[in-house]
């Protein structure tokens, strides 16, 4: 099953650094968060990757281009004329990566249609390229074939942020406490499963797929939900991206189940 990646956004939030590369293509523990994305899928087997990319999707092609290179032994040699490059020891993933421009100021609705040939008539996952997870990727496909619907998607509980107050009809303040998992809320983490019909529900660029297609499906009863009591961590903004990166560091990433 292809892994369909969003990859094409300006990344505003976290602007100190998108500013000079693509949002998935910031580093955290010196790889790219997408690169760490594709290394949960490809740990449960699936490794045909196709990447909507927008906001300088030159650099993420590149990137890919230079892979091989980077996860290798080389010897560049110039003796006599000769402009050749052996290659000695490789621990590139093998993996198969399209990249696809699907345009700079298209929404996310809009990237997924425009991959729709690269897809074709088959079921696919669909993720951002801005968060991490340690969800079961094949336990989420079982499930999607289990009900029998258009779409899945992984559901997480988002804690609040702040103290929860209790205020009375005088706006006086009642009681104060810290939050707890009984103040979240579910939200869509992404790590999706979607059948070919998603197509029908996108109407061009200007589709944000989280509104009217997701409303849409919902409305129709097409649109289930794995929950996930896991860990997941999106990177909007600098202090999240140092939270996955001191993760890394101290050995407690969640969503790394690789070796390395």
């Amino acid at each position: 099953m292809k892994v369909v990646l969003l990859a094409g956004g300006f990344g505003t939030r976290i602007a100190e650094e998108s500013i000079a590369k693509p949002k998935p293509m910031i580093e955290i523990g010196g790889m790219p968060i997408l690169w760490h994305i594709m290394k949960e899928y490809a740990f449960y087997g699936h490794t045909e990757f196709i990447i909507c990319a927008g906001y300088k999707q030159h650099m993420i092609k590149q990137w890919f281009s230079e892979y091989f290179l980077y996860s290798s032994d080389v010897t560049f040699d110039y003796a006599e004329g000769a402009n050749s490059v052996i290659v000695h020891r490789s621990t590139c993933e093998p993996w198969k990566v399209t990249v696809v421009d699907t345009g700079l100021n298209t929404m996310t609705g809009g990237r997924i249609k425009r991959i729709q040939p690269y897809v074709g008539n088959e079921p696919f996952m669909m993720t951002y390229g801005d968060g991490v997870c340690d969800v079961d990727i094949n336990e989420l496909i079982a499930f999607h074939k289990s009900h029998g619907k258009i779409a899945t998607l992984t559901a997480v509980q988002l804690e609040q942020q702040k103290g929860v107050l209790d205020i009375g009809g005088d706006n006086a303040v009642k009681s104060f406490r810290e939050k707890n998992l009984a103040d979240s809320a579910p939200i869509n983490a992404g790590y999706m499963v979607l059948e070919p019909e998603i197509f029908d529900y996108l109407e061009g660029d200007q589709t944000v797929f989280e509104r009217e297609p997701l409303e849409r499906l919902a409305a129709e009863g097409q649109l289930m939900s794995y929950r996930h009591k896991g860990f997941w961590q999106c990177m909007d903004n600098k202090r999240e991206m140092d939270m996955l990166e001191k993760m890394l560091a101290t050995g407690n990433a969640p969503w790394k189940k690789w070796n390395d």
